[in-house]
C-alpha cells in the first residue's frame, strides 16, 4: 500500500516513523511518504534524516520517502497513493479538504478538535454568533463526495514514534476506509480497532483536551489525587452527555476515544493541555502560557466552542463551563475550584 501523510509536525511524523519502520522490518508492505509544505523544513529532514523541531533524537527510517516544499507540490504527493492522511491542525483541516475534495482515494485526518468560527457557519440556538465544527462536519461542507475517517484515540507523538506499545481508534462511516487504516497501520507496537461511529470518536478526541486544562489546574494546585479522579470522572459524563446530544452512541465514550485518551490527556505529562493548567495555576497569563508552549494545544481554542454547541443543545457541562471563564480570565484558578465544588447536589448517573 501507498501511503502518504500529508503534514510533517510531531504527529504526522510519527505515525510515519511507526509505519516506515514496520515496512523496513518486513512487517508490513507499505511505501510510506511524509510531505511537509515548509521548504525550509523539507531541505532540513532530508538533511538530517531527524524532524528535530518537533520529535528530536527519533531517526526517519530509511524508507521514509520525503516530499513538499510548498502548496504546489500537493497534487503530486497524492498522485497515485492508495491511502492519504492529513496531519495538520484543525485550523488548517477546511483549506486542505477543500484541495483534496476531488480525491479518488480514501483519506482520513488525524486532528482533534473543533475548528474557528468561520462567516457563514450557523449560530446556536443560544449565542448568537456561529460556532466551529468538527473535523467530519467540516468535511460534509467542503468534501461532500471525499471517502474519509479520522484515526485517534490516546497517544503521544513521541511514544508511537518510539514504538512503544499503543492503540487506536480508526473511525468511518465508510467500511472500506476503516479496513484501509487497520490494513495500513495495524503493527506489533501499534493495535488499531475500527468503529463506525465516527461522532462519537471526534467528539472525544475534542473534548478530552477542554478537560486535560482542567485537570492540570486542579494538579497545580495540588488539590490531591481524589480530585483529579473526581474531575477525570465527571468530565468523562459531560463528555458523554454532548456527544450523545450531537448523534454519538454513549458506550463509544468508555473506549479509546473516549476515556482511554481522557486518561491520558488529562495525566501523562507529555500532554500540552494538561501544561495549559498547571501553568496557569502558576499564575502565569493565557499569553505567557501560550508563547511557552511551542505547540498548538487545541484545549484552548476549542473550549468555547464545546461550551457553546452544549449550551445550544441544553447539555450541562459545568467544568467546560468553568475553563473557558478561566482562559478568558473571568474566573481565578481558585474560584474556577470553589464554582464546581459549591454547585447543588445530584445524583451521578442521573442523565450520565
Amino acid at each position: 500500500m501507498k501511503i502518504v501523510i500529508l503534514g510533517a509536525g510531531a504527529w504526522g511524523t510519527a505515525l510515519a516513523v511507526n509505519a516506515a519502520r514496520a515496512a523496513d522490518a518486513g512487517i508490513s508492505r507499505h511505501e510510506v511518504t511524509l510531505w511537509a509544505r515548509d521548504a525550509v523544513q523539507l531541505r532540513a529532514l532530508q538533511a538530517e534524516r531527524a524532524n528535530t523541531r518537533y520529535l528530536p533524537g527519533i531517526a526517519l527510517p530509511g524508507s521514509l520517502l520525503l516530499q513538499g516544499g510548498g502548496d504546489a507540490s500537493l497534487a503530486q504527493a497524492v498522485s497515485g497513493q492508495d491511502l492519504v492522511i492529513l496531519a495538520t491542525p484543525v485550523s488548517a483541516a477546511r483549506s486542505m479538504l477543500e484541495r483534496l475534495q476531488h480525491l479518488a482515494v480514501p483519506l482520513a485526518w488525524l486532528s482533534k478538535g473543533f475548528e474557528a468560527p468561520v462567516a457563514g457557519q450557523p449560530a446556536s440556538a443560544f449565542f448568537s454568533e456561529p460556532f466551529g465544527l468538527m473535523v467530519h462536519e467540516v468535511r460534509a461542507q467542503a468534501a461532500m463526495n471525499l471517502r474519509a475517517g479520522v484515526l485517534s484515540g490516546p497517544s503521544f507523538a513521541l511514544e508511537v514514534a518510539r514504538g512503544q506499545p499503543t492503540a487506536l481508534v480508526a473511525a468511518s462511516a465508510h467500511a472500506e476506509v476503516r479496513e484501509l487504516l487497520v490494513a495500513a497501520f495495524h503493527s506489533p507496537s501499534l493495535r488499531v480497532y475500527a468503529s463506525d461511529d465516527i461522532i462519537g470518536v471526534e467528539v472525544g478526541g475534542a473534548v478530552k483536551n477542554v478537560l486535560a486544562i482542567a485537570a492540570g489546574l486542579c494538579d497545580g494546585l495540588q488539590l490531591g489525587l481524589n480530585a483529579r479522579a473526581a474531575l477525570v470522572t465527571r468530565g468523562l459524563a459531560e463528555m458523554t452527555r454532548l456527544g450523545v446530544a450531537l448523534g454519538a452512541r454513549a458506550e463509544t465514550f468508555t473506549g479509546l476515544s473516549g476515556m482511554g485518551d481522557l486518561v491520558l490527556t488529562a495525566t501523562g505529562d507529555l500532554s500540552r493541555n494538561r501544561k495549559v493548567g498547571l501553568l496557569l495555576a502558576q499564575g502565569k497569563t493565557l499569553d505567557e502560557v501560550l508563547a511557552s508552549l511551542g505547540h498548538v494545544a487545541e484545549g484552548v481554542y476549542c473550549a468555547r466552542t464545546v461550551v457553546q454547541r452544549a449550551a445550544g443543545l441544553g447539555v450541562d457541562m459545568p467544568i467546560a463551563q468553568c475553563v473557558v471563564a478561566l482562559l478568558d480570565g473571568r474566573l481565578k484558578a481558585s474560584e474556577a475550584v470553589a464554582a464546581l465544588m459549591e454547585r447543588e447536589p445530584k445524583t451521578e448517573l442521573a442523565g450520565y
